[in-house]
C-alpha cells in the first residue's frame, strides 16, 4: 500500500534526511517522492537546499575506485557501469585517470588459427568464427582488419540471422560495436541501418 503523501511543509525527519542523502541523485526524485512518501517538488527543494547535487555524485568512493581496479581489467565497460550504477562515461573516465588498461589474456595467434580464420571467414560471421577458434569476437574482427581479408562478394546479401542480430544490437550499441559482433565493416552496418530505417534507443533522463 503506497504511502500518504505528506505536505511539503511538514518537518522533515533525521531518517527522512538519511535516506534523501544516501538516494539522490542515484535515484530519480520521483522515486524517492515515493518512499519517502513527499511531493516530487518537496523531494527537489529539499536535494537543493542541502546542496545535493549531481557533482556530488562525481565524486567515487573508495570502494568503488577498488571494485574498478579489480573489476577493470577483465570485465567490459557496460558490465562495471552496471554493477557500479554509475554511466559509461564516467567509468571510462574514472579509469582514464587512474591509469588503468585491459587485460592482454589472449596469446599470439599461431600459423593454425590464422590458416583457419582465413578458410573459415569468407563463409561464417566472426561470431561463429570466434566459437571455433576460441577467441572473443573483437579479437577475430581485429586479426580480419590485420590480415587484410575480404568477404566474397555473394556475401554483400545480408542473412535473416544478421538483420536480426543488427536490430537488436545497433538501439544500445554504436555500429563499430556491431560491425564487429556481426562480422561486417562499419560502412555496411551504417549502409543497412539507414535502410532499415532503425533508431538508437532513447535514454531515460533522471528527474
Amino acid at each position: 500500500m503506497a504511502k500518504k503523501k505528506k505536505p511539503g511543509w511538514v518537518h522533515w525527519s533525521e531518517d527522512e534526511l538519511k535516506l534523501l542523502r544516501r538516494l539522490f541523485p542515484k535515484v530519480r526524485a520521483r522515486e524517492i517522492a515515493d518512499q519517502i512518501g513527499r511531493p516530487v517538488t518537496a523531494v527537489r527543494q529539499k536535494a537543493y537546499k542541502m546542496r545535493l547535487t549531481a557533482k556530488k555524485y562525481l565524486l567515487w568512493s573508495a570502494n568503488e575506485v577498488k571494485l574498478l581496479k579489480k573489476l577493470y581489467p577483465n570485465k567490459s565497460v557496460q558490465s562495471i557501469a552496471n554493477k557500479l550504477g554509475r554511466t559509461l562515461q564516467s567509468v571510462s573516465n574514472k579509469a582514464h585517470l587512474l591509469g588503468l588498461r585491459k587485460a592482454d589474456v589472449h596469446p599470439p595467434w599461431s600459423i593454425q588459427e590464422e590458416t583457419l580464420l582465413k578458410k573459415l571467414f569468407p563463409d561464417n560471421s566472426i561470431r561463429d568464427i570466434a566459437k571455433q577458434i576460441g577467441r572473443s569476437d573483437a579479437a577475430v574482427a581485429n586479426k580480419v582488419h590485420k590480415l587484410g581479408i575480404k568477404k566474397q562478394k555473394p556475401y554483400t546479401v545480408w542473412s535473416s540471422k544478421e538483420l536480426n542480430l543488427l536490430k537488436k544490437l545497433y538501439p544500445s550499441r554504436t555500429a563499430q560495436e556491431v560491425a564487429e559482433q556481426i562480422g561486417r565493416t562499419v560502412q555496411a552496418v551504417r549502409l543497412r541501418i539507414f535502410k532499415l530505417g532503425i533508431k538508437k534507443r532513447k535514454q531515460k533522463t533522471k528527474s
